[in-house]
């Protein structure tokens, strides 16, 4: 790590902490909606929307230490841009929640659930390393673990994307409507892999940077 003669704010790195916990909790009621009766699915999406609301909550308690604190622990630019990140992914995986529940989805193809299980493995990875910030070791594993969960995602969506758009000429006719709105789910799932990774990315270039 680079040596600093000015002490810095610590408190940002149990921020980002929280942060991370909570899109576990996110991803994990994600999860427990796509495997829902559809009856039971509002309830659960309600769970989701209260992380989003903590998601937002720690956005801001984090922008507003950052908007008064003097010396940062690394860039302000990069706190920022990690900030807004870990945001981003509970903001998709609320918007994919949401829109399940009010396009009023049924069964959901069996590929959904592989593409929220790959967020619930990049949530658990990403609250693992958070706490690693304050010393910046033992991070490069993380994020090309990361960015390895973003190839297997773009390689569920990719399957999801054939099997809605071009079905085998012996599957039964499908709704078309219905086509798109599960089609808006599963890009929308597809870009939370995307806020994943450059949360990623991000924690790699902080680190490159404070090395």
């Amino acid at each position: 790590m680079a040596f600093r003669l000015t002490p810095h704010e610590r408190g940002f790195y149990p921020l980002f902490t929280r942060a991370a916990e909570n899109i576990v909790r996110a991803a994990d009621e994600l999860a427990a909606l796509v495997a829902a009766e559809p009856a039971e699915r509002p309830i659960i999406a309600k769970r989701v929307k209260d992380a989003e609301n903590a998601g937002d909550a720690l956005t801001h308690e984090i922008l507003v230490k950052l908007n008064s604190t003097f010396v940062t622990p690394f860039d302000r630019e990069d706190i920022y841009r990690l900030t807004s990140s870990l945001d981003d992914v509970v903001d998709l995986m609320e918007e994919a929640a949401d829109r399940i529940v009010l396009y009023r989805l049924g069964d959901l193809p069996a590929g959904v659930r592989t593409q929220v299980a790959v967020l619930q493995r990049a949530a658990a990875a990403t609250a693992e390393a958070m706490p690693h910030l304050a010393t910046m070791a033992e991070l490069r594993e993380y994020w090309v673990h990361v960015n390895s969960l973003e190839d297997e995602g773009d390689v569920a969506y990719r399957a999801l994307l054939g099997d809605l758009l071009a079905p085998p000429d012996d599957a039964p006719p499908a709704d078309v409507l219905s086509v798109l709105k599960v089609k808006e789910v599963v890009e929308t799932l597809e870009q939370a892999a995307d806020a994943f990774e450059t949360v990623a990315n991000t924690v790699e270039s902080i680190a490159v940077k404070e090395s």
